[in-house]
């Protein structure tokens, strides 16, 4: 598996919904649950707003291959930002301070709520192992991921995701 593991999806939407409802670490709670669920990079995730998060979908141009990409924004998102005081304004992740997140500060937050080898890039992984097993494992979820991912082949897709190295272990285990 390459650097980083993905979260259980369910896992972090719970511990996501948590920290909103708590008050403990809101928009942490809120970067949890949008990461997971529209699955972009950190230096993308990083730029939304909270008008952005209110709307049905939102257009972005992604920082790493300034391509343009249509997100819908779903009832999870929905449901969590419905927590957030309507006047909310400006940039969704901010910390205390008042600053925009650095992807590193973030790191730290995502290793104090998570065990593993996790980072930022765990929650892109877990939004593409939620489409995966959503769609039963099949090809075709892996063909879509590869474009949204902006992979050049599903089996780059299947690394990333950590589900080469699985099937590899599977010829071991079932000798």
């Amino acid at each position: 598996m390459t650097g980083s593991e993905f979260i259980d999806f369910d896992k972090a939407l719970n511990l996501g919904m948590k920290l909103i409802k708590t008050g403990e670490n809101p928009n942490l709670g809120l970067l949890i649950v949008t990461g997971i669920n529209l699955g972009v990079r950190i230096q993308d995730l990083l730029k939304f707003t909270f008008q952005d998060l209110r709307k049905d979908s939102v257009t972005i141009i992604e920082g790493k291959t300034s391509k343009k990409r249509i997100l819908a924004i779903n009832n999870n998102i929905h449901k969590a930002i419905s927590f957030f005081n309507i006047n909310y304004d400006g940039y969704a992740f901010k910390s205390q301070k008042g600053t925009v997140y650095s992807p590193q500060h973030v790191n730290r937050l995502l290793k104090k709520y998570f065990r593993g080898k996790i980072s930022t890039h765990s929650l892109r992984k877990s939004f593409g192992r939620r489409v995966w097993n959503n769609d039963n494992q099949s090809e075709r979820s892996l063909i879509y991921l590869s474009e949204l991912f902006q992979h050049s082949s599903i089996s780059i897709t299947r690394i990333y995701l950590g589900i080469r190295q699985e099937e590899l272990d599977n010829i071991y285990i079932n000798l």
